[in-house]
């Protein structure tokens, strides 16, 4: 009874390293793969959403141009290497998934940088952030349903062109709101 006790404080102790939100937010802070603009914003918030952005939620794994473009020239660990993200091209968008179905458009992720005034791309306020994570609605409506007076870069049934249909949306709305807020802030 007593090596069972040992063994799970062990455990605990092991998988409890990186458990706290002040280690996460250290980490998120130690591993943004771009200089941080802290201007204006709280740094706990920024640090945490870059932990979630690209410790938990790899975001630049869909929101890069793909594989080739996503990791520094040389520092792919893919192929054995040391990793460095591709200042670059990070959260710049891009990436083809290709067709739903054939003669449907090709799903291509969105640029998430900032634009001048600091927000994302767009524009995008937090509280449409939200609602793009809570619900999927694409706001920006890229790819409509078709119908008969929208026949081209359109969605077919089953399809809803008003949901986003590759960003994994479905998971990321089980988030907290303060995780939403921290990436966001981020």
């Amino acid at each position: 009874m007593l090596l069972v006790g040992l063994l799970a404080n062990a455990a605990r102790g092991q998988a409890g390293d990186r458990d706290s939100v002040d280690d996460r937010i250290q980490v998120g802070l130690a591993v943004a793969p771009v200089p941080l603009n802290l201007d204006g914003k709280n740094q706990a918030l920024v640090g945490l959403g870059s932990y979630l952005v690209n410790v938990s939620g790899d975001c630049n794994g869909c929101h890069s141009n793909g594989p080739a473009t996503e990791f520094s020239p040389g520092r792919n660990p893919y192929f054995g290497q040391p990793k460095q993200i591709n200042p670059a091209t990070y959260l710049g968008g891009g990436r083809d998934f290709g067709a739903l179905v054939p003669n449907s458009p090709n799903i291509i992720s969105r640029n998430l940088t900032p634009d001048k005034t600091g927000l994302p791309l767009g524009g995008h306020t937090f509280s449409d952030f939200f609602q793009i994570i809570q619900t999927g609605v694409d706001i920006d409506h890229v790819h409509p349903s078709c119908s008969s007076s929208v026949t081209t870069n359109c969605l077919p049934p089953p399809f809803n062109g008003a949901l986003l249909q590759v960003m994994p949306w479905p998971i990321f709305q089980s988030m907290t709101i303060d995780d939403l807020r921290a990436v966001y802030e981020y």
